[in-house]
Order: structure tokens, then sequence, then C-alpha cells
């Protein structure tokens, strides 16, 4: 830990900024951005293992569960709240849980991430198991909430990660899996909402998504299990059982529609 330093607490490579013009502000916030992926790059490796490893635990009936406070722990709900309406999962496969709870989401929650032992509290009203994944989202790296949750799963034989943009930090050190996006000090200093906070999207996209992947969610490029939940939806399924089976338009909406999702048609049209 001597040689841990918050990174994401640093000063800004840039300075009077309220002196700045609006293009000026924008131009070096992409600038900053551009930065983001080439750290997401560099924790592929770690990314690929992770997934691995969380395959066949999905595949006995495992859950994923993200943990975190503030801007973290809003984008671990948002990125699990996304996977029923995407893939047709229910929605206890990934599930997403802040500091402070649901009221967080939208208002501060005064000390909620400073009380170490809620993370387990939470995640022990899901009956967590030795088949679930703990995957801890902290930028700082030192939230209480997210490290002592981390810990205290893997202690239970429970894989972990911890997604941070501090090596060396608590979260990076407490996880079986370090995923450390090395983005740099933020445009307003140790404002992780901005790239931090990007790159933790980056990071648990590529995860729910190449999971649902692998575990037959998608079909070609295709979301093939998608939720018809609005008119966008309903097209957009429509579309791909037109370009696949060569049905109408008019027939290939009926039968989606009769059927509920795109997989249903294809089964009953190509088994």
């Amino acid at each position: 830990m001597s040689d841990f330093v918050k990174i994401t607490e640093q000063s800004s490579l840039y300075n009077n900024l309220e002196k700045k013009d609006v293009g000026t502000i924008l131009k070096e916030i992409n600038q900053e951005d551009h930065k983001i992926a080439d750290a997401v790059e560099k924790t592929l490796p770690i990314i690929e293992q992770l997934v691995e490893e969380m395959i066949p635990r999905l595949e006995r009936g495992g859950r994923i569960f993200y943990i975190g406070a503030g801007t973290s722990g809003r984008i671990g709900v948002l990125d699990a709240s996304e996977i029923p309406p995407t893939f047709g999962m229910p929605p206890t496969l990934f599930i997403g849980l802040i500091a402070g709870g649901d009221v967080a989401l939208r208002n501060p929650v005064e000390n909620a991430e400073d009380t170490e032992e809620m993370a387990w509290h939470d995640l022990q009203e899901h009956r967590i198991n030795e088949n679930d994944t703990v995957i801890g989202i902290a930028a700082s790296g030192t939230t209480p909430y997210v490290v002592a949750g981390i810990r205290e799963a893997r202690k239970r034989g429970i894989l972990t990660a911890g997604v941070t943009s501090n090596p060396g930090s608590p979260v990076a050190l407490a996880a079986d899996h370090a995923i450390v996006t090395v983005v740099g000090p933020e445009y307003v200093t140790g404002s992780s909402r901005m790239k931090s906070g990007t790159a933790q999207k980056l990071v648990l996209n590529m995860i729910s998504t190449t999971l649902m992947i692998k575990t037959g969610r998608v079909e070609g490029n295709k979301m093939v299990n998608m939720q018809l939940s609005n008119k966008k939806l309903v097209e957009r399924g429509t579309n791909i059982l037109v370009e696949r089976l060569g049905l109408n338009p008019e027939l290939a909406r009926r039968e989606l529609l009769e059927a509920g999702s795109v997989r249903a048609v294809l089964d009953k049209y190509e088994s």
C-alpha cells in the first residue's frame, strides 16, 4: 500500500477552466476522453480471464452482482437494468447494488459508502452463493462499501473483480481480478464521473455483452431475445425476421407479436 497513489485525485492537466471559452473547454474534455479506450484496452487480458471464469458459473445458475457507491453504483445499476430488455433475461440475473439503496440513485445518502458491513448485508439479502460473481466498482479504489463487500465475498469462495482507476488501491488488491483503467487525472480535478465513470461503463458493457453472446442470447449479430417493449423494438424484431426468414413484413410482425420474441419465431420456422 505504500506505493498507492490516488491518480483520480491528482490535479487536472488543465487550469483556469472558468476563463476558457466554451469551444476550448469542449475540445479539452474531448482530448482527455480519447485516453479512455486506450486505458480500457490494456485491461482486456484481465477482463477475458474474468469472463471465462464467469461463463460456467452463469451456466450453473449463477448471477452477477455489481456493487458501488455514487457514480460507480449508478453505472452498475444502469448496466444491470439494461440486460432484461436487451437480452430478454430475468431482472434477477444481473443485480446492481448501490450504497444507500435505490434512493441513492437520485440523491446522495450521507455516509452510505462508509459503512463496511452494508455491502455483505445487501448481498446476503439476495442469498448470494458460490456460483455468483461480485464485481466491485470504485474509481478511487478505496470505497469502504465496495472493498468490504469484495473481501467478504472472496473469503467465502465467491468469484470477485474490482473495477477501479487506481493501481494498488484496496479494491484492486481485494479482488480476484483487478481491472484497473488508468485514465489519468480528471479534467475537473477529482470529478471521477468523467473519464473514470466512462471507463467503468465500457468495462461493464464488455463483460455483460460478452456473457450474453456466449450464453446464446445473440445469434449472428442480432438480439434475438430482446423484449418487445416498444414500437422500435417490434420494428427491429420484424426486420430481423424479414431478413432471416424471407417473410413479408406484415406476416413477420404478426408472427413476432404472437410468439413474443424473435427466437421463438426462428425456432418455429427453422426447427
